[in-house]
Formats: C-alpha cells, structure tokens, sequence
C-alpha cells in the first residue's frame, strides 16, 4: 500500500542525495485484534519505529527500532505493508518510510524504552497519535491480514 504520494517522492528523489529513511513495525496479536505502540513523547501513541542507520537495510532498522522501544524480538512479514511521505517533527523534511508487519504473540513479555511506554492497544479503540490516519491504516492492513488467512 502506497500512502501521502510516495512513489511520486521515490521517483522525484533521482540519484540525488535523499533525505533520511524512517521503518517501523506494526505489530499484530496472534488474534489481529490488537497493535502493539509505543507512546512517545511528543508523537503520542505510534508504532515502534524510527530513522533507518547508515549501513542498514530498512528491514534491519524496523527490527533494531522494535526492539530497541519494546523489548519484542520478531521476525517481519517478506513485504512492507505501506510506504508513506511524511514530516515526524514540525521542522524537519519529508521522510520516506516503510512500515513492515510483525505478528507476536500478545504474552511476549515488553521491556519498553525508559520514559516510552508500550502496551497493546484493541483494534476498535482509538489512539492518540501524531498521524490521526494511521489508525485507520493499520485496521485496513489487518483486516487484509485476516482475509488472507
């Protein structure tokens, strides 16, 4: 799934220099009832995720990041479930991002970053995020999910 014109920005990057690469995990109970998110500081609650280092691939970054904000060692659906363009912070530039899939089984115990909590969080509630669409993104993915089953 393609979000916010990213194949238009991919394509327009050329061989330029771009800016940096975001990955995060969305991350599924057995059930596909719930989501795993973390609750940044400023972000609220979003999916484990952050900036792609240099010298990793984007899959490597979305692991790194999920278990560097929950602890949650978890190997990742072959495919990216969305590619999207988007600012995380007010003052900083466009991102690519790629956000990957992972299903965990809802005991695995969390060990979440200092001062970042994380908790698994019911499909049908909302949360309080900084990309208000994202919600309904990751239930459209796991309703896919499900169908596929």
């Amino acid at each position: 799934m393609e979000f916010d014109g990213a194949g238009k920005w991919l394509a327009s990057a050329g061989q330029g220099r771009s800016e940096p690469l975001a990955a995060e995990v969305w991350v599924f109970d057995e059930d596909l009832a719930r989501v795993l998110l973390v609750h940044h500081r400023w972000r609220g609650w979003v999916p484990p995720g952050g900036r792609v280092e240099l010298g990793e691939t984007p899959r490597e970054g979305a692991r790194r990041e999920l278990f560097e904000e929950t602890g949650v060692e978890a190997e990742l659906l072959p495919e990216p479930a969305a590619a999207t363009v988007r600012s995380y912070h007010p003052e900083w530039s466009a991102t690519l991002g790629l956000s990957f899939v992972a299903i965990v089984d809802a005991a695995t115990p969390l060990a979440p970053e200092s001062g970042q909590p994380a908790a698994w969080t019911h499909l049908d509630e909302d949360w309080a995020g900084y990309f208000p669409e994202d919600a309904s993104r990751v239930r459209q993915h796991a309703r896919w999910l499900e169908s596929a089953r």
